[in-house]
């Protein structure tokens, strides 16, 4: 397939494809849309940026609207993080504009109420998160009876994060008939594992290395010490253009970075699980609009983040597991862009950086930055921020004279004076 205009699609399917812009397929859409149309279990592996969530929107929507409409849930599309779901959402909306087909975001950290009332007025898609939508089965708030197509996006994170008891009693209720659409990046061996239990021969689909950064990225690593990361980071703001999203590894760590960076001048912004949904969702409004150049972040938002033309992504903390640094780099070099990753790493940390080259099977290119540079850097600012004035002195006040022997004296609201005479003497 070398054009949508190729595929047996509905009239407003095709209309919206048009009105979006997408004419040619990526690879993976190419290869994935026509088995998934033909009603086929598919799994797909692909790097991150390759256009996946239009693989599984698409043919989903035509499947809807190809049968007739029913009461009840009719699809569910599982996602990793709160961001993801979000965005898988807005694709949606797009792609399915005018079909009457009604969606709502079923994730953690929002108004449930709003949710809830999604699915009372209708709503045949759940876009959601495992732990909430597991929420609402168990207080039988929602019924997944009906379920025709579930889609499974980066199911490799959900199991890293502890979601395979929630996705088993999600999916115990649907009916083995449904179709199952598995997306990721990476296929681990306990996502195997789900896949032989739960799909039907499934169409497999590789496209590229899904344990390599894409081809478009350029790799650089930097030996620093804790103390000047911060220093290396101001360098690199100043000496390249565009923006950065930078990785931290815990949610403190997080917080302090982007504080450390605004008290330098520059626009940060943080993302962490810890933030409530109106924090992040400003975060990444501010990221992807311009407003903030920097989006620190920790993995929660790695495979959450999808923002057009991220010119560089640092690590500033390794990751965990060398599986966490493809899907960190591959937030850059985004639809045929290049970009730049580049990772600080302390010389106690050597071994750390040849195993993810050993396990990823690449190279990180080492990088040589002048020590004083970074001092210089991690001391200055990198804007001058205006200076608070200094309180006024306040005078201290002045003590009477030493009092002479034989007289007596009393304090006066308007000083010192010396009794049986009119005459003020100090004060």
């Amino acid at each position: 397939m070398n054009n949508f205009s190729e595929l047996s699609l509905s009239p407003v399917l095709r209309a919206n494809l048009d009105r979006n812009c997408f004419q040619t397929p990526t690879p993976v859409q190419a290869q994935a849309i026509p088995p998934a149309l033909s009603g086929r279990d598919v799994v797909a592996t692909a790097q991150t940026g390759t256009g996946k969530t239009l693989a599984f929107v698409l043919p989903l929507l035509e499947s809807l609207l190809s049968q007739p409409a029913e009461p009840g849930v009719a699809a569910v599309i599982l996602s990793p993080t709160r961001e993801l779901a979000l965005q898988i959402d807005e694709t949606f909306q797009k792609l399915a504009a005018g079909t009457q087909i009604r969606s709502t975001a079923v994730v953690g950290g929002m108004n449930e109420q709003r949710q809830l009332l999604g699915i009372r007025k209708g709503a045949q898609v759940l876009i959601a998160t495992p732990g909430r939508l597991c929420d609402f089965l168990q207080r039988r708030l929602v019924k997944l009876k009906s379920v025709r197509v579930l889609v499974l996006d980066e199911a490799d994170r959900m199991l890293d994060m502890g979601f395979l008891p929630s996705i088993k009693q999600i999916l115990e209720p649907m009916p083995e008939s449904k179709q199952t659409l598995f997306f990721s990046a990476t296929i681990e061996p306990s996502v195997s594992k789900l896949i032989g239990q739960y799909l039907k021969d499934p169409a497999r689909i590789s496209i590229g290395s899904t344990t390599k950064p894409a081809e478009m990225v350029d790799l650089h690593a930097y030996e620093v010490e804790q103390d000047r990361k911060l220093g290396l980071l101001a360098h690199l703001l100043e000496r390249e253009q565009g923006s950065f999203l930078v990785f931290a590894r815990t949610k403190h760590g997080t917080d302090r970075l982007a504080k450390k960076l605004s008290r330098q001048g520059i626009r940060a912004a943080c993302i962490h699980g810890d933030r409530t949904q109106s924090q992040r969702n400003q975060a990444l409004k501010s990221f992807q609009n311009g407003d903030c150049r920097v989006l620190v972040a920790t993995d929660v938002a790695a495979r959450g983040i999808h923002v057009d033309g991220i010119a560089h992504v640092v690590n500033y903390d390794l990751p965990q597991a060398p599986e966490d640094f493809i899907h960190r780099v591959g937030r850059t070099g985004r639809a045929g862009a290049r970009g730049v990753a580049s990772t600080f790493a302390t010389r106690n940390e050597r071994s750390e950086i040849r195993r993810i080259e050993r396990v990823l099977q690449l190279r990180l290119a080492q990088q040589q930055v002048d020590a004083s540079i970074l001092t210089e850097k991690a001391m200055e600012p990198l804007m001058t921020v205006p200076q608070a004035k200094a309180a006024p002195k306040v005078q201290p006040f002045a003590k009477p004279a030493a009092r002479p022997a034989g007289q007596s004296w009393s304090f006066q609201p308007r000083g010192f004076r010396q009794k049986g005479r009119g005459r003020r003497v100090a004060g």
